[in-house]
């Protein structure tokens, strides 16, 4: 069985860390459960904050057991520049060059699809259908959910790791959603289209992990090569 690490790479949560993050967000009262389940579409679909931010419940496909699946139509990307994939204060919706009402469907596994479930549950909709919303009703801002995520860490990090950049901002669980995927053995081509990246970017920003996930599949192709010889 795979030994995950505790992170991944961009200073990412690995599954089990991304976990307890995701738990200590419910633990913050009836404002930090309204935002597991947006937390969770950030780590286990690999959603843009403000991807996550603008999704309904129609937008979802949500079985009673298995997989579901996530329609990405729409996003408010105003976030803090070190939530983005490129730095910038505004954060591109879904692939560069696709069209202006292109859509982006992608699998969700179990885990998130209970969230999705247990949230309607509990909190109902906006008026326009909107699962996640400020305070007031509004949209949801980063200020609001950047202070649960920071609260979060610091109740589930040690002194020392505080310190580092590891799951330092909302973003981080994106980043570490697509690594598991890489490091699932899922191929660049299906995570870029799951992430909403293009082949480009995800060469960029995900390097490592795309280069040990393609060690993996060498050395199982070699040991395929290897039997061969051996008949």
């Amino acid at each position: 069985m795979h030994e995950w690490p505790l992170s991944l790479p961009n200073a990412g949560p690995g599954p089990k860390l991304a976990k307890q993050l995701i738990i200590a967000v419910g633990a913050q009262g009836v404002r930090g459960r309204h935002l597991m389940a947006f937390f969770g579409c950030l780590y286990y679909a690999a959603n843009r904050p403000g991807e996550a931010a603008s999704l309904c419940e129609t937008d979802f496909t949500l079985p009673e057991e298995g997989w579901g699946e996530v329609l990405l139509s729409s996003s408010t990307p105003r976030v803090a520049s070190g939530w983005t994939d490129t730095g910038e204060s505004y954060d591109s919706r879904g692939l560069k060059k696709r069209a202006r009402k292109a859509t982006r469907a992608a699998p969700i596994p179990p885990v998130l699809v209970r969230l999705i479930r247990d949230h309607i549950k509990e909190f109902g909709t906006a008026e326009d259908g909107r699962l996640f919303r400020a305070v007031k009703g509004g949209h949801l801002l980063s200020k609001e959910y950047g202070e649960v995520w920071k609260a979060s860490r610091k109740a589930v990090l040690s002194e020392s790791e505080a310190t580092t950049p590891l799951a330092d901002v909302p973003y981080s669980p994106r980043h570490a959603g697509v690594s598991l995927w890489l490091e699932s053995g899922v191929s660049p081509a299906e995570v870029a289209r799951r992430a909403g990246h293009s082949i480009a970017v995800l060469f960029r920003f995900y390097a490592k992990a795309i280069h040990r996930s393609q060690e993996r599949s060498n050395r199982q192709i070699e040991r395929a090569l290897e039997e061969a010889e051996e008949e």
